[in-house]
């Protein structure tokens, strides 16, 4: 039996695709692999070039693969997307991820520490919070101009004595006042 020199691995919930060839690029393993069995797999091969699409469970699954002696690349999906053959499954992802991890001229993505990952996690979830409390606040501004500064603005006219000429009448205020109630609570 030939050794395995690259592997493609696409990973995914519970079952990953593992596409490895030789030197010459014949076919050596093509087969699925149960998440609880990957390490084990890994574990009974030398130590090889595995290329995985990066994703945030790569990161995890590369540092794994390190751990076990094999040098792991990561490559953005968009760059292994040209060498899918034929249609797009797990089997043709493994094998275009072999062939792109093999390339001179492809660009890899640094494989992130558990902290820098946490990292980028606060960060995206920051930015979340702030884009859901603009759009909370928009709303709030929409729905009370709707309802108590629409109707309660009114341009100030004075005639030549001082007098407001546009001044809202008791009972008016006392109107609105309690429609602003009833629709508030």
């Amino acid at each position: 039996m030939q050794a395995i020199t690259t592997i493609g691995l696409d990973i995914a919930k519970s079952v990953f695709q593992v596409h490895g060839v030789d030197a010459q690029g014949n076919v050596i393993v093509r087969r699925q692999v149960k998440r609880r069995y990957v390490l084990a797999f890994f574990e009974k091969l030398p130590p090889c070039l595995v290329g995985i699409e990066a994703c945030a469970s790569s990161h995890h699954w590369s540092r794994e693969l390190k751990a076990l002696g094999h040098s792991v690349r990561l490559m953005p999906p968009a760059y292994v997307k040209p060498y899918v053959k034929r249609q797009k499954n797990d089997a043709a992802d493994a094998e275009a991820i072999c062939e792109a991890v093999t390339r001179a001229n492809m660009r890899f993505v640094a494989t992130k520490t558990p902290v820098q990952q946490s990292c980028l996690m606060l960060h995206r979830t920051r930015h979340l919070f702030i884009r859901h409390r603009l759009s909370w606040l928009g709303a709030k501004w929409t729905s009370k101009s709707n309802f108590t500064l629409a109707s309660l603005r009114v341009a100030t006219r004075r005639d030549r004595s001082g007098h407001d000429l546009n001044r809202v009448q008791p009972y008016d205020r006392d109107t609105l006042r309690a429609q602003h109630i009833t629709k508030r609570g």
